[in-house]
């Protein structure tokens, strides 16, 4: 392992629990310390120095690298790769864009080295305790890997949650998908506490109970799971969450945009994820904010709804927002699949997701199912997702009507219900647009019915 801060040294760690001889490299001699300190009972040895931590490694050799995204990476494999022999094996398990990582095949295949982009998801805790790991790469070459892997992955069910993802780029590729659907995700719980606390007046200890039972019932999952934790800590010392201490200013390490930049690339429509993007953005502009907030005061938003009636319809518009946000990040995985040949595995990647990983949610197990069919094009048309998104649907309608007349900004449950009824609609009305398009800049469109092309003179030319 290249890399030794608490990531790196908890993955270490994790493979030494489960038998394996391992060796860290960093050049703060104060994190090699902790490594050895943490594993003096295990088969662990921690170098300063490049060249005797490569020698200490048997043949051939397998890698890993946890540094962040960037130069940082060109610049460790630069160092590498002199001390390095062909057949060797190199994994960027960090967060880099698929595209460096595509560079980087080419770079070391030419050389005879394997290169792996593998997406890790966990956090700190998944790294020591088993994370979800999506390696791409040369699928030989992942077979020195495999039981490594496989040994200290997160289990459901007693399986590991790991798995070959693809060639090339293709596992940071579904890791950057994986990062964009929690983009999601947690902008949807951030409305919903927004939606709890501003519009039905609710206390932290009544907002925290309200996820605690969501995390008990079809809702459950890790983004839940820890924010009903995030209601009941106080810092040491206070009488008040520290929530409340919080800055509304949210940062970002870039994997949301590039998610959905690359899905506008490849016209995959994610509006969900898009939009979690951009409150993210908002959220930083606080001085605009609170000017806004002076100019265009505001009445005292009260939501005009029962209470329990409004929660029971919360509970459902979250599930079914959070349905529809997974069905925007599996297509766009099949249509990247088709894109880069990838030949993704969509029931393989849901399953992986089922444990260790930071979107880790009851509801995987549906995606699982559902992507049993291989011939499905997208999560919406299976048949057991289709009544749980009707049945849902109703809750999502009674709570955007109300929020909407109250005031009340949730974006992300509006995106997906956007999504949703454009999905369905089987004429949406882009023949206007393409109308436009013809009549200011010539750009031609189609008719129903009628091959070809067609450009109209709209109006007399003067």
């Amino acid at each position: 392992m290249i890399g030794l801060g608490t990531m790196g040294r908890s993955l270490l760690l994790n493979m030494a629990d489960h038998g394996y001889a391992v060796a860290g490299l960093d050049q703060d001699a104060s994190k090699v310390t902790s490594l050895n300190e943490e594993g003096k009972d295990q088969d662990v040895k921690g170098f300063s120095d490049a060249k005797e931590f490569v020698q200490s490694l048997t043949r051939p050799r397998a890698i890993m690298m946890l540094v962040p995204a960037g130069k940082i990476v060109d610049d460790v494999i630069a160092e590498m790769t002199p001390l390095l022999d062909k057949g060797d094996i190199l994994i960027d398990g960090g967060n880099s864009h698929f595209t460096d990582t595509n560079r980087r095949v080419d770079q070391l295949e030419a050389i005879g080295l394997h290169f792996f982009g593998m997406g890790v998801s966990g956090g700190e805790e998944g790294a020591r305790r088993g994370p979800s790991m999506m390696p791409g790469g040369d699928k030989e070459a992942y077979n020195v890997m495999k039981p490594i892997f496989e040994a200290i992955a997160a289990k459901v069910n007693g399986e590991p949650c790991v798995t070959y993802i693809g060639p090339g780029a293709s596992g940071h590729f579904v890791k950057m998908v994986h990062n964009g659907i929690e983009y999601g995700l947690m902008q949807l719980i951030a409305e919903a506490y927004q939606i709890m606390k501003t519009g039905l007046k609710m206390d932290n200890d009544a907002i925290g109970e309200v996820f605690t039972q969501w995390n008990e019932g079809r809702l459950k999952s890790f983004l839940i799971d820890i924010t009903k934790d995030i209601f009941a800590f106080k810092a040491p010392g206070t009488d008040h969450l520290l929530l409340d201490d919080i800055k509304d200013e949210a940062k970002a390490k870039g994997t949301g945009k590039w998610t959905s930049q690359v899905a506008m690339d490849l016209q995959a429509p994610i509006p969900t994820v898009d939009t979690a993007v951009s409150m993210r953005d908002l959220s930083k502009y606080k001085s605009l904010r609170e000017q806004a907030a002076a100019v265009y005061s505001k009445d005292e938003i009260q939501l005009n709804a029962n209470k329990d009636e409004f929660l029971t319809a919360l509970e459902q518009a979250f599930y079914f927002s959070m349905i529809v946000t997974y069905a925007q990040g599996m297509h766009l995985l099949s249509l990247a699949s088709a894109e880069y040949k990838y030949d993704l595995k969509l029931d393989q990647i849901a399953k992986i997701w089922r444990g260790g990983c930071i979107i880790r949610s009851e509801f995987l197990n549906d995606i699982y199912n559902a992507y049993q069919n291989t011939g499905l094009a997208h999560l919406l048309l299976d048949g057991h997702v289709e009544d749980l998104v009707k049945a849902a649907a109703p809750g999502a309608r009674k709570v955007l009507s109300a929020t909407i007349a109250a005031g009340i900004a949730a974006p992300a449950f509006t995106a997906s219900l956007s999504y949703f009824d454009n999905f369905r609609t089987a004429r949406m009305p882009s023949n206007l647009t393409q109308a436009q398009r013809d009549y200011f800049g010539a750009h031609t469109y189609e008719l129903i019915g009628k091959e070809g092309v067609f450009h109209t003179q709209w109006a007399a030319k003067s």
